[in-house]
């Protein structure tokens, strides 16, 4: 029987889960990965099932006089598409979001006779500069305080709490603790009306609460790309088993989860018209 979309994304992500790894914890400094013709990022899921590099599709790399390598594996890129079709109640025409997906290879190891498109340029400011301009740009109503203890987002009080920059071992460590605080905070019911932060009472481990820390680290760390730092938060054996469980119980969750992610990540930035659509 054909795989699904759901199914094959979350066969990828559930076999970097089995082997103790978590697939959105990434170093991001290589700028992540980008369609080589374009230069366009990959975003949504696509930014978690791909490594940092280029990508193109047969097609583009073909017309560019390229050819890719015997024995290369492609790999998937999805995206959304609109269907009609017509309400079995009222009998109106309507659109309904369709998964689907495109392969690419890697420039870098799966072609040959092309050339890297990406350039390098020196950042205006430090990546810890940058991780503090994210901070500081997130202009939303809400408290953050710097307690030692657990960090944490609040609900009921609108607050975030992070232990200050001199209690973690390196400042990498603080800004994505602080990135992943401030993504639950965007569920927020005055801002994006999350169920993970909008239900009462979650309880660890429940789907709710696993698809909140999903979106959490998976916001956390596009952030620390778009900061150019290191994505350092370690995760606990009993977060990974709750997500393997949860995963395999709903293919759906991940690619879900990580739109979800954009959109927070995206809110974060001041970037506030995301939808649904994850770009190819």
């Amino acid at each position: 029987m054909r795989k699904s979309v759901y199914e094959m994304v979350t066969e990828r992500i559930i076999e970097e889960l089995e082997k103790g790894t978590v697939p959105w914890q990434r170093h991001w400094l290589n700028g992540g990965a980008v369609n080589w013709k374009t230069q366009r990022p990959y975003r949504g899921i696509n930014a978690f099932l791909l490594q940092s590099g280029e990508y193109a599709t047969f097609k583009q790399i073909t017309e560019a006089g390229g050819k890719v390598k015997r024995g290369a594996k492609s790999h998937i890129v999805v995206f959304w598409t609109w269907l009609d079709k017509e309400n079995s109640e009222n009998g109106e025409e309507e659109k309904i979001p369709y998964l689907r997906y495109y392969r690419v290879f890697d420039i870098a190891g799966q072609v040959e006779g092309l050339e890297s498109n990406r350039t390098t340029t020196e950042l205006e400011h430090e990546p810890i500069d940058k991780a503090e301009e994210i901070f500081k740009g997130y202009q939303e109503e809400l408290t953050f305080t710097f307690f030692s203890g657990h960090p944490m987002y609040i609900p009921s009080e609108d607050r975030v709490n992070c232990p200050p920059l001199e209690q973690f071992t390196v400042p990498e460590e603080y800004y994505c603790t602080l990135f992943h605080e401030m993504i639950h905070s965007t569920g927020h019911q005055s801002r994006l009306a999350r169920r993970g932060v909008t239900i009462p009472h979650v309880k660890f481990g429940d789907e709710n609460y696993s698809k909140e820390e999903l979106i959490a680290e998976m916001g956390a760390a596009m952030l620390c790309g778009v900061a150019n730092i290191h994505n350092t938060i370690e995760n606990s054996a009993s977060y990974i088993h709750s997500w393997i469980k949860v995963l395999k119980d709903d293919n759906r969750l991940v690619v879900q989860a990580a739109a979800q992610a954009q959109k927070a990540a995206d809110f974060v930035l001041g970037e506030k018209e995301s939808g649904i659509r994850i770009d190819p």
